[in-house]
């Protein structure tokens, strides 16, 4: 059992301490081009078979951005858009061409009580509307807090979808606790039905979608283009930020133990690992407020190629992360300054897209 270190939580409250995005040194190398403006919080995107997007603001918006233009997509659920609540992710079925499935996660007011948790529905998008609607999953109970709603979306090899909630801002009850909603990675089949093999289905009262928990509010996640895992990214207090590898039943700590503080300085915890407990693949100290996530595979890039792209919220910047041996060796900043990073994608022409707060989409070119 590792015990945090007086001094360096000390100085850090204090500011002695040289912020983690001082050491990893910005590249100019490649250019970008605004190919969507006037966006305000594009949290989720995806490409069209047509080349077209489609985009999710956090305000409750869905926009079909096509040929320059942009229309506004009717027949969305009722959304609440509550602190960091609102419209949120958005991903395309694996087999999209053939059954037309689209998936968003949100905001949603429906059920008992006032506010809102976190929800996932599938439609389908025809004439800029989306139709067969299907409620895959709310999350309960209804809370006004405004705090960690996750959330991201994907699937795996096998077809399985996985999406995330983070812990509603109450993290001394859900995350650890499997009848409860909140501070877990959820594994449906694509029709929001439960896997035969997902992990809790034989305990008592627990929540049967639940495929890993200990989580605090994740929003980043992403397939491993070789290993096939499912990888995922979330934000700790201040300090602990964590990338972490998803694994069936494991706890991921929170807020058993954290390698972050309390806002205001004082000590969240004071252990870092304890035993039937994940340890995560990297963290940052300070926060970079991470969310969006994206692997690269692109000829466009080679020499980036298995590196994983991550967005900081706190700093306004893309960072690279290089791994080797499974291990993270070096970070590098780009689009610095430009905003909130709020989402990555590798586009299906190849080149990286990144929706960035109050600028837009941005195509990062290569040298």
């Amino acid at each position: 059992m590792k015990i945090k270190n007086y001094f360096v939580v000390v100085f850090a409250f204090i500011g002695f301490i040289s912020c983690a995005q001082d050491k990893n040194p910005i590249n100019n190398d490649h250019g970008y081009e605004v190919v969507v403006s006037d966006l305000t919080i594009p949290w989720g995107f995806v490409f069209l078979p047509d080349g077209s997007m489609l985009i999710n603001e956090k305000e409750g918006k869905m926009l079909h951005y096509k040929e320059g233009n942009k229309t506004e997509v009717q027949g969305l659920p009722k959304i609440s858009n509550r602190g960091q609540g609102g419209l949120l992710d958005i991903a395309l079925h694996p087999n999209y061409e053939e059954n037309g499935w689209l998936y968003i996660t949100y905001a949603s007011p429906e059920g008992e009580g006032n506010g809102g948790n976190t929800a996932l529905m599938r439609a389908k998008f025809e004439n800029n509307s989306l139709t067969n609607k299907e409620l895959l999953y709310k999350a309960t109970p209804n809370t006004t807090k405004g705090q960690h709603f996750g959330s991201r979306i994907v699937f795996d090899n096998a077809g399985y979808l996985y999406f995330t909630i983070g812990d509603r801002g109450d993290r001394d009850v859900n995350p650890q606790d499997i009848t409860r909603d909140g501070g877990k990675v959820y594994r449906l089949n694509d029709d929001g039905s439960i896997p035969g093999d997902n992990p809790f289905l034989s305990k008592p009262n627990a929540k049967k979608a639940i495929y890993s928990y200990g989580h605090r509010n994740p929003q980043g996640m992403v397939l491993h283009p070789e290993t096939g895992e499912v990888w995922t990214h979330e934000h700790g207090p201040q300090g602990g930020d964590e990338i972490n590898i998803v694994k069936k039943g494991a706890n991921y700590g929170w807020p058993v133990i954290s390698y972050g503080i309390n806002y205001d300085g004082t000590t969240l915890t004071s252990i870092t690992e304890k035993e039937g407990m994940e340890q995560p693949l990297h963290y940052w100290d300070p926060s970079i407020a991470p969310s969006g996530m994206a692997f690269i595979t692109s000829d466009i890039y080679p020499e980036w190629k298995g590196d994983l792209l991550v967005g900081s919220l706190k700093f306004n910047y893309m960072d690279k992360v290089v791994l080797k041996d499974g291990k993270v060796v070096k970070e590098e900043r780009f689009l610095d300054g430009l905003g909130r990073v709020r989402t990555i994608n590798q586009g299906p022409d190849g080149y990286i897209y990144v929706g960035i707060e109050n600028l837009g989409i941005v195509k990062l070119l290569s040298k």
